[in-house]
């Protein structure tokens, strides 16, 4: 039988029990800090010959040239010619939805102009040159690829560089193949905190980002964050997360398979179904017991269930979504008859599934929107990876002669007030001769 908590809100310690499951270290500890400062110290200090030795000692792959780590676009272009047709289709079907919902995120330049003549804006322009991290060797993903990297380019990122590290010298065809579909600029064979640390900083081969996204392991994640300030980051991902909120009637078999999605991922996984239906927990849990042997991963799904997994009971649909707020899911699937009606009540969630028939996974891979989501509950305060996060915003201000006079004195008032002079007399200058 399958190892999972089972929970009750009713219970008089259930607030702490679910910090408890809640709780997630997201700090990597001193010596792996300690490593990738040194990693990111000695690519800035040496460049291409600290990322030659470090492809050749922490990737077994020896490389003589540095310009033999960038893959030319032939590449790509014959990896997607050997890609099965199948497999073509699937990848253009996605690249094609993704693309579409993307567009309707462009954001438009806009101003405006104020009766005296002031115009006042926002100008919104594409970032010059980003950096994509995507995992690499037999662990590979394309469908990282198309998220991270179509917005990019539907934002207009001038230059995207993808890096992709190569265990052994393997490079998976799948990835190569999904980086042609989006229009990837440049591919170099390089992982790790040494590929964060050549995107942000620039060698003589590998040019300077202005942001660095995708995924990787705990060193990428530890290196991102100790290069933000120096190049912007999409976020620092925790483990993966499903929430399930099911009225019982969904058959119990799909919420199962729905928790085992994300459990597979890693040990570290986290899933959790919340229902007011106790009948219905006991058949999830019924389920569970019964598909987990049937699972090619069965074993990290099953340390992932016993350590942060957990079926929840509460009183009503409204308790859930209070359970829901609290957590934050990275994914959020409604498996009720009528999901709009929840979702007025759902203030914090990274992607909301509605209805029982959106599984996460068509969210994963084709749906459209974005599969960069806040983890570890930053979705209180963070969005999904976007066509935003590629373009940046730069105010326009254009003060008439008769609104620099009245603008001008209240700066003056404001400026006098905080005790700054040259501030308040650059205004005066405008309407009147300094006294």
């Amino acid at each position: 039988m399958a190892e999972i908590q089972q929970l009750s809100t009713a219970d008089n310690n259930f607030r702490k029990q679910l910090d408890d499951l809640l709780a997630w270290n997201q700090v990597s500890d001193d010596a792996i800090s300690e490593t990738v400062n040194e990693i990111i110290s000695d690519i800035r200090a040496r460049g291409d010959a600290a990322l030659l030795e470090y492809t050749s000692r922490l990737d077994n792959w020896q490389v003589t040239r540095a310009s033999d780590l960038e893959i030319p676009r032939s590449r790509l272009e014959q990896a997607w010619q050997q890609t099965p047709e199948e497999q073509q289709r699937a990848l253009m079907h996605a690249a094609d939805r993704i693309q579409a919902y993307a567009e309707m995120q462009k954001a438009d330049s806009w101003s405006f102009s104020e009766a005296d003549g002031t115009v006042l804006g926002q100008q919104v322009t594409p970032l010059e040159r980003v950096g994509l991290y995507v995992p690499g060797g037999k662990a590979a993903y394309p469908s990282s690829v198309l998220m991270n990297a179509i917005p990019a380019k539907v934002a207009g990122v001038h230059e995207l560089i993808m890096v992709v590290p190569t265990p052994g010298g393997e490079l998976n065809k799948l990835v190569l193949a999904a980086a042609h579909v989006s229009g990837v600029d440049r591919v170099f064979a390089i992982g790790g905190a040494q590929a964060i640390a050549a995107l942000a900083y620039g060698t003589e081969t590998v040019p300077a980002v202005d942001k660095v996204v995708g995924p990787g392991n705990i060193y990428v994640a530890t290196a991102k964050r100790a290069v933000f300030g120096q190049v912007g980051i999409d976020m620092v991902a925790g483990p993966s997360e499903i929430l399930v909120v099911c009225d019982g009637v969904t058959d119990p078999d799909w919420v199962a398979m729905d928790l085992f999605s994300q459990a597979e991922h890693d040990e570290d996984a986290q899933s959790i179904l919340v229902c007011p239906d106790v009948e219905f927990v006991g058949r999830v849990k019924s389920s569970i017991d019964r598909l987990l042997p049937t699972m090619e991963r069965k074993s990290i799904i099953a340390a992932a269930l016993a350590a942060r997994g957990a079926l929840i009971t509460c009183r009503d649909m409204d308790e859930a979504c209070e359970v829901v707020n609290y957590i934050a899911p990275e994914h959020l699937e409604l498996s009720v008859s009528d999901p709009e009606l929840l979702v007025p009540k759902i203030r914090h969630a990274g992607a909301i599934f509605m209805g029982r028939h959106t599984s996460e996974p068509l969210g994963d891979y084709c749906a459209g929107p974005n599969h960069v989501l806040p983890t570890s509950r930053t979705a209180r305060f963070s969005s999904p990876l976007g066509v935003y996060d590629f373009q940046k915003r730069t105010s326009l201000i254009m003060v008439s002669e008769t609104g620099s006079e009245t603008l001008g004195r209240t700066a003056s008032v404001l400026a006098r007030g905080e005790g700054l002079t040259a501030h308040a007399r650059s205004a005066e200058y405008r309407y009147k001769r300094e006294s």
